[in-house]
Order: structure tokens, then sequence, then C-alpha cells
């Protein structure tokens, strides 16, 4: 029990006083940058998605 107990005084410790966290404002703009990409990334999926859909349309059914 006592092994547990040093392991969350241990942790605690660790993120409270050694690991960097990051500002705000860093927090915003990569959050930002990464909805941002998401959405690029969806609307290409989105583009291939449909070229794909006539092409394949096109090849089974003709016009």
């Amino acid at each position: 029990m006592e092994s547990i107990i040093s392991y969350v005084k241990e942790s605690y410790n660790e993120l409270a006083n050694k690991v960097t966290w990051p500002t705000w404002n860093d927090l915003v703009s990569n959050t930002v940058l990464v909805l941002v990409a998401s959405v690029i990334i969806a609307l290409i999926i989105f583009v291939m998605d449909n070229i794909s859909s006539v092409f394949l349309k096109y090849f089974f059914y003709g016009n």
C-alpha cells in the first residue's frame, strides 16, 4: 500500500513541478491549427469521395 501512496505523491510532484505546461496563447493557437487542419482534411476526403462516386456511377451505370 505504501508503494501506491508513494507513486501518487511522486506523480503529483512531477505534474505540479516538473511538467512544462503550455501557455494559454500556445494552447489556443495549437487548437485552432488542429481544427483548421481537420477541416481541410475532411474537405479533401469529401472531394475524393464525390469524385470516386461519380466515376463509379459512370463505370457501372453508363451515363
